[in-house]
């Protein structure tokens, strides 16, 4: 039986933003900046200054995310924050569409990007880092939390087609399905008590 921690990305855990990030699949390219830049201003650049960018964003806060830990070792990451913080969220058509929440309410949080280590998937860790990132929303005021995952629908996907999580993991962490954003993909809220 495996023991999953998770812990919010500050400073000094970059270390271990990066092994989490650099396990298998796009997150070492990605760095996780594809949700708060545009596609033009994702073209436009590299993996190191992604890197960088994510590293800035670390360093300035509030934490951007939530490492997961298996027997202490770093072997997941999710991104959560506002809705105002990730750039992509508004410009984004089927969630424009999907959503009832005004865009400039930044109580209003987005769960974006979910990445697991090869050797750690299977274990249980997108649950866990779900309820983390529900409960760094609640403590840091969030009213409501959204996410847009896939519904497998039971198939078996590509791991990278996966990083807005499954529908499945959403509702088992108590999220409630609001719309059919288009098929196979899904708006999901959860409503925080403050």
């Amino acid at each position: 039986m495996v023991t999953i921690t998770t812990e919010v990305a500050t400073t000094p855990r970059w270390d271990d933003v990066q092994h989490a990030l650099t396990g298998g699949g796009d997150g070492a390219s990605c760095q996780c900046i594809w949700p708060v830049l545009s596609n033009k201003d994702w073209n436009e650049t590299t993996k190191e200054q992604r890197t960088e960018m994510l590293h800035a964003e670390i360093d300035a806060g509030p934490p951007p995310g939530i490492i997961a830990y298996v027997d202490g070792e770093a072997a997941g990451w999710i991104r959560v924050g506002p809705r105002t913080a990730q750039a992509r969220v508004p410009r984004t058509r089927i969630i424009a569409a999907a959503t009832e929440e005004p865009f400039d309410d930044d109580s209003v949080w987005a769960v974006t990007c979910f990445v697991v280590r090869r050797e750690h998937r299977g274990q249980g860790i997108n649950l866990a880092l779900l309820r983390a990132a529900v409960e760094h929303a609640k403590s840091s005021g969030a009213r409501l939390i959204e996410g847009y995952p896939v519904d497998t629908g039971g198939e078996k996907m590509r791991t990278n087609d996966l990083f807005h999580g499954t529908l499945g993991t959403y509702l088992a962490a108590g999220f409630e399905k609001k719309s059919e954003m288009k098929p196979g993909r899904t708006l999901v809220a959860l409503g925080l008590t403050r």
